[in-house]
């Protein structure tokens, strides 16, 4: 048996010809551009056929009768049994003009064709898009009753499954597939399409909360999603049978979920937290589209709305068909199907399936440069307070990355030190001593570096001091608060706003400023460390707004509890989990190379959720840790006392991680 099969290298078509091939004595002869023909070799080894059963033939969907030579259809005339058209834009975001040259005259091209090789029969892969936005069930017997299909993308399929129908000169049968995702037993998938979409926020939702916690999804109307094996078998089995002619199969899940089931799925799938809240879209509905219009040409709301978009890899008309009204009849599709075993699996079963591969291949940001080389290579870093701790920790991977990586510190001894380090371990740093608490010397060291280095491409601000006093032991130390927000906010903000006019002009850098946990968990003890941090904290938002359309971003790292010289007074952190300086600078790098607004534990943001939710139990709780830790003896002046804990401390200790007592 022969066949012609358009779309051949497609995500459908490629596995269909496979299909077709498997069948004993099938010659499957496809269309092909000219320009491709190095790709016959790799399809034809895909297939595992020789070059007698898979046939190019050269041509164009785009031109009259495909564009193949007067000689290959005098050779095919007559002998093609059945001819697959599946080539076209499966596309939301296509634009309209391809849209209608592929779909629409593609099609119109194709027909002819079959026509002048008298094909035995004619089967066109439409899609449940011909429907338009129908208001109710659609049969599969049903055709001009499609309403809405103003969009180009469900325009296009309805006028090409149009042309089938009335310019057809050989029997024909349509096929509407629904939402086409990823194998079911393997995943594999070749594009973002549909349910993929929300991936990237299903995935972004996991990095920033614990799985257990609820979440509020979107809810809107029914989508149908059905495997790209499921489609490819339904089409060799329907498309052998009898008695076929001039009817319609919708290869559909019988089923179907809301738009808020799918998301909880494949939240399921990816070990996010689950969509078991939701909103539904509908309420959007209630807006008048002249208000809509409205605020969309308001320059501040459209930017805003097409950042999120982007972050979040969204096409810009998706939103428009979450409340998706059509459901789909399927009785003759599975008529056709009964008793062959072939039968759409339910979602659940193989969602994760779906998600694994995206994870592994698709996901976007596979496809970027992500590393940190990539990121600082050649570029100027200052990580303040570099000459020991998370600071020394950070320089080295700055330097080992290929960054011009300029440390300071107070200390000459110890800046010698890391740039002997430095050195034995084949790279440099480039060390100036400073005293950053002192704001002439921050001028100072700010003119050097720009007369040396022109500027800086990354600021990192981790010199700061820490104080772990509570306020009852406070009432005479002033000095306390004034020497952390010295160093801690205003040290920060004189390097910070002197190097800034250098990286405006130059319309790019990125700042990371190192702030605590303890801004997020109001940390008992902190009140000096926490109130600086926080308005270095409050200050880096407001920055981050004034400076975001020239190039400069900013990144507020919460950091967790860290093995360093500046907790070890406090000897009661020796038994506390904490993180360890290296472990710190892969969250500083993370933050130079993906520019988050903000990078935080879930510990942190469980914490400021508390206390914006519930405060007052969020107050007792840190008050109960309060009470049940003592001063540090260094706190106290006492040096020698060692502090007691007791066993419900002790046991607090191991399960609150990095938190700041």
């Amino acid at each position: 048996m022969h066949y012609f099969v358009t779309g051949a290298t497609g995500f459908i078509g490629k596995r269909l010809v496979r299909k077709l091939l498997a069948r004993k004595g099938a010659v499957v002869h496809f269309l092909i551009r000219r320009e491709s023909e190095g790709k016959v070799e790799a399809l034809r080894e895909w297939w595992g056929a020789t070059a007698a059963r898979a046939i190019p033939v050269f041509g164009d969907l785009t031109q009259k009768k495909l564009g193949v030579a007067a000689e290959d259809v005098k050779k095919l005339k007559g002998q093609v049994d059945h001819f697959f058209h599946l080539a076209a834009v499966y596309d939301l975001g296509a634009d309209e003009e391809s849209q209608v040259a592929v779909n629409i005259e593609g099609t119109r091209n194709t027909v002819e064709f079959a026509k002048a090789i008298d094909a035995g029969h004619f089967h066109h892969v439409s899609s449940i898009a011909a429907a338009g936005l129908y208001e109710g069930v659609f049969r599969e017997d049903m055709f001009d009753e499609a309403e809405n299909i103003d969009h180009p993308y469900f325009m296009t399929k309805h006028e090409s499954e149009k042309i089938v129908r009335k310019e057809a000169k050989v029997p024909w049968t349509v096929y509407r597939p629904a939402l086409v995702v990823g194998d079911s037993q393997t995943g594999e998938m070749d594009k973002i399409d549909g349910p993929y979409y929300f991936f990237k926020l299903i995935q972004r939702m996991r990095q920033l909360l614990p799985p257990w916690m609820p979440a509020i999804g979107l809810e809107g109307g029914r989508i149908n999603i059905v495997p790209v094996d499921y489609v490819v078998d339904a089409l060799d089995h329907i498309g052998h049978q009898d008695k076929i002619a001039r009817r319609c199969f919708h290869l559909v899940d019988p089923v179907g979920y809301r738009v808020g089931d799918v998301l909880d799925i494949f939240s399921r799938a990816a070990h996010a937290p689950r969509m078991n809240v939701f909103v539904n879209a509908a309420l959007l509905g209630f807006i008048p589209k002249s208000i809509k219009k409205g605020l969309m040409a308001i320059a501040p709301v459209r930017r805003v709305r097409n950042a999120v978009m982007k972050d979040l890899g969204l096409p810009e008309d998706i939103l428009e068909f979450v409340n998706y009204p059509t459901r789909f009849d399927a009785r003759e599709a599975q008529a056709a199907l009964k008793g062959s075993g072939i039968a759409a699996p339910n979602l659940k079963d193989y969602a994760w399936k779906l998600w694994d591969y995206w994870e592994r291949h698709l996901d976007p940001d596979l496809h970027i440069d992500r590393s940190l080389r990539g990121t600082v290579a050649g570029k100027v870093v200052l990580v303040t307070g570099g000459s020991s701790g998370i600071g020394l920790a950070a320089a080295h991977k700055f330097a080992e990355a290929g960054a011009i990586t300029v440390i300071c510190g107070r200390d000459q001894d110890k800046l010698d030190e890391a740039c002997a380090e430095a050195e034995a371990k084949g790279y440099a740093f480039v060390a100036y001593p400073a005293d950053l608490a002192d704001m002439a010397d921050c001028d100072r060291f700010v003119q050097v570096v720009l007369a040396n280095h022109g500027g800086v491409d990354f600021l990192v601000n981790n010199a700061g001091r820490s104080i772990r006093r509570a306020i009852e032991s406070s009432y005479d130390r002033f000095h306390d608060f004034e020497r952390t927000m010295q160093l801690n906010y205003f040290g920060c903000l004189r390097v910070t706003m002197g190097l800034l006019p250098a990286m405006v002009e130059k319309r790019k850098g990125h700042v990371v400023n190192i702030s605590s946990i303890g801004v997020l968990t109001n940390a008992p003890r902190f009140s000096a460390y926490v109130a600086s941090k926080a308005a270095l904290d409050a200050w880096t938002r407001c920055a981050a707004s004034e400076f975001q359309d020239q190039g400069i971003s900013f990144t507020t790292i919460n950091m967790p509890l860290v093995r360093t010289p500046m907790i070890a007074p406090t000897k009661i952190y020796n038994n506390v989990p904490t993180l360890a300086p290296e472990e710190a600078a892969d969250l500083i790098a993370e933050a130079c190379v993906a520019k988050p607004v903000r990078i935080a534990t879930r510990l942190g943001i469980t914490g400021q959720v508390l206390h914006a939710l519930v405060p007052r139990v969020a107050q007792i709780a840190m008050n109960t840790s309060f009470r049940m830790f003592p001063d540090s003896s260094a706190a106290k002046g006492d040096k020698g006392a060692k502090p007691q804990l007791s066993a419900e401390a002790m046991a607090l200790q191991q399960m609150m991680r990095g938190i700041h007592f």
